[in-house]
């Protein structure tokens, strides 16, 4: 009898280290996560690659730029280099975009719909890393469309939002477009920067028509990049330097090159017309943050005091980056890294 007590307290002891080594083996995981989830909704497949330090659970979801970006262009500067050190960044590539995969109809890619595929990542996440997870959720561009679009259905599963030069208010982008055009072009004139390109930029919206116009809108978004390279010249702008830029390898170029044309082609239509969350924005209660590039020509800094005026979190900030345009995470990084790692760990 004690000879079975004995073997008994070893298998029992065998047991506990095990669980014990696994447990660490798990944690240290965790710590330096490398993975890629797949999200299937409604006929879409779409992935979302998780690196960094999920250690204590705090999970940073981006949402990308476009429509028609990648989750993975993120994955540089700062993001990489510094955020993936205090938790784990969730690249997710949309549906339509990127290596989504999926069946889509027109009815089959619209802002709500997407919204809810980003819920359904949540979901995803607590299942596997545990519902105990903590998850803030950053949009960039469009993501800033996205972004609020997700919230204003169902915020609980994020402890904060922050806006990367969003466009929560695209319907109002055409006539803010010109202003602002307006605006830096006779500062830029001013002080004699590129006379003859501002001039040009200045005949460009006295020639297009003042009430929207689908193809005007093409022209000025165009426009807008164009501008910001003049400002970069200028030396208004910090010249954008992305090391280890090799993303475009991890893709399937006749992929992304199908579902950048789907995506577009169905949400830009109707996108630029028709909407505008401003006025519900104070609906979103999450702790936010809004960052913005003081020389954004693609979503101009009106936006940014727009968002922050009408977001009903008690606890909000803004920040303008003064030499940056419309990607603050590349123009000013570090500046960029710190703000949002001051903003995890206050809400974590």
């Amino acid at each position: 009898m004690q000879k079975i007590i004995n073997n008994y307290s070893k298998a029992i002891l065998l047991i506990v280290v095990l669980w014990t080594t696994f447990s660490c083996s798990k944690d240290e995981n965790i710590s330096n996560l490398n993975e890629t989830l797949f999200v299937r909704h409604k006929n879409a497949d779409m992935p979302a690659y998780i690196h960094g330090n999920a250690s204590e659970k705090v999970f940073l979801i981006i949402l990308h730029g476009g429509p028609g970006g990648i989750g993975l262009s993120y994955r540089t500067s700062t993001i990489k280099s510094v955020i993936e050190k205090t938790c784990a960044v969730v690249y997710f590539d949309q549906r339509g975009s990127g290596m989504a995969q999926g069946s889509y109809s027109k009815n089959g890619i619209n802002i709500d719909i997407m919204a809810e595929d980003v819920l359904a990542l949540a979901k995803v996440i607590k299942h596997k890393y545990g519902n105990d997870s903590r998850l803030f959720l950053m949009g960039h561009s469009w993501g800033g469309t996205l972004g609020p679009a997700t919230l204003l259905k169902d915020q609980s599963d994020f402890l904060g939002w922050i806006d990367v030069d969003g466009a929560h208010n695209s319907k109002n982008m055409y006539s803010e477009y010109i202003a602002n055009f307006k605006r830096v072009a006779s500062e830029q004139i001013e002080i004699g920067n590129d006379i003859d390109y501002w001039e040009s930029v200045i005949d460009l919206v006295n020639n297009i028509d003042p009430e929207y116009n689908i193809k005007d809108i093409y022209k000025l978004n165009s426009e807008a990049f164009i501008a910001e390279e003049k400002l970069e010249n200028a030396k208004l702008i910090n010249n954008i330097e992305i090391e280890d830029n090799k993303i475009i390898f991890k893709y399937n170029i006749l992929t992304l090159l199908w579902n950048m044309s789907k995506i577009q082609s169905i949400l830009d239509e109707n996108l630029f017309e028709n909407v505008n969350y401003t006025d519900r924005l104070s609906e979103i209660k999450i702790p936010s943050l809004v960052l913005w590039g003081k020389y954004d020509m693609v979503v101009p800094p009106k936006f940014a005091q727009e968002a922050f005026d009408n977001l009903g979190s008690n606890e909000k900030k803004v920040v303008i980056f003064e030499k940056s345009g419309h990607s603050p995470m590349f123009n000013e990084p570090d500046l960029f890294a710190n703000e949002v790692i001051q903003f995890i760990n206050q809400n974590k």
